[in-house]
């Protein structure tokens, strides 16, 4: 196991290497740029002195050695958009955040994605078993924009039941937190009830009921514990959006969030924010898969990492 958490280690620090090259190469290749005349009139004086302050009449593979060995040191610069406060200052402020929306959205997202997928998985092929299955597609085909979009059209404009937007209160939170737990409820709904369906089919649960044992029991004791163990592959991806929160919902929403700022820092080609964000996010999904495989390894013995037991 130490070896295995060691070489992933390893090979996130090459995907970071990777990444950044990627992400600095496409921001410079794109057509325009931070200061450009249509953003900020600015004289030819001014812009070069602006330039020269943010380092960009520079080469090139200067502008990224200096950056790289900046980062290595947690100093990810200043932001062109807010240029009051560091990159780390402006992450620090907007993270929390993000992370309500996406830990409140994703607790959400799995009470009620467990209990729909069980009730589908025991009530299989009856009515309950299509609805859920109906609500389950339309959470995974229909865009979350669409549905922001919709939400607010009933509930803030027609209802008027639920502000627009912002995040100020229990009554801001509603909406956005339904639209962001929406997509990852049915993708557990799913996964929980083809899980529940595979382990009543099993022979211990034959034995189960040959024993006696009532359904309620069998279902408690022996079908989730074992139904839960595949929904922890569908965790790893979905942590990262618990930390960073969702760009089109917070868009929306008018949430004060790192996925609006990424979003504004991608329009503005703020280059600070746009290599900072790509950076952490990249390190959050290595992270997150690292502690999803370790915790896949502990709930099922069959599992090794370890060549010597493969």
């Amino acid at each position: 196991m130490l070896r295995f958490i060691v070489s992933r280690i390893l090979g996130l620090v090459g995907v970071l290497f990777i990444v950044s090259i990627i992400t600095f190469s496409l921001m410079h290749a794109v057509p325009g740029g931070p200061f450009d005349e249509e953003k900020m009139p600015l004289s030819a004086e001014a812009k070069a002195n602006i330039l020269r302050k943010y380092g960009l009449d520079r080469p090139l593979y200067e502008q990224y050695a200096r950056y790289m060995w900046n980062a290595f040191h947690l100093d990810f610069g200043i932001p062109f958009q807010s240029p009051g406060e560091t990159v780390t200052a402006l992450i620090a402020r907007t993270w929390p955040i993000s992370m309500q929306l996406g830990g409140m959205g994703l607790a959400l997202a799995f009470s009620i994605g467990i209990l729909l997928g069980v009730i589908s998985a025991v009530k299989q092929n009856t009515w309950v078993d299509y609805g859920t299955t109906m609500v389950s597609t339309l959470g995974i085909t229909v865009p979350s924009f669409a549905i922001s979009i919709l939400f607010i059209v009933i509930f803030a404009t027609i209802w008027r039941w639920l502000p627009t937007g912002g995040w100020g209160g229990p009554e801001t939170w509603i909406m956005p937190v339904a639209v962001y737990a929406l997509g990852p409820m049915a993708i557990v709904a799913r996964y929980t009830r083809s899980s529940v369906l595979e382990n009543l089919r099993t022979d211990y649960v034959r034995t189960a009921r040959a024993k006696g044992l009532k359904e309620p029991r069998i279902l408690t004791v022996h079908v989730l514990k074992n139904s839960m163990i595949p929904l922890l592959t569908v965790m790893g991806p979905m942590l990262p959006g618990v930390l960073t929160g969702s760009l089109f919902v917070e868009g929306i929403f008018r949430i004060p969030g790192l996925g609006q700022f990424f979003v504004t820092s991608i329009f503005e080609r703020d280059y600070p924010m746009i290599m900072a964000l790509t950076l952490l996010v990249a390190v959050l999904i290595g992270i997150t898969y690292l502690i999803t495989d370790i915790l896949y390894a502990l709930v099922d013995p069959r599992v090794r990492y370890d060549r010597e037991a493969r």
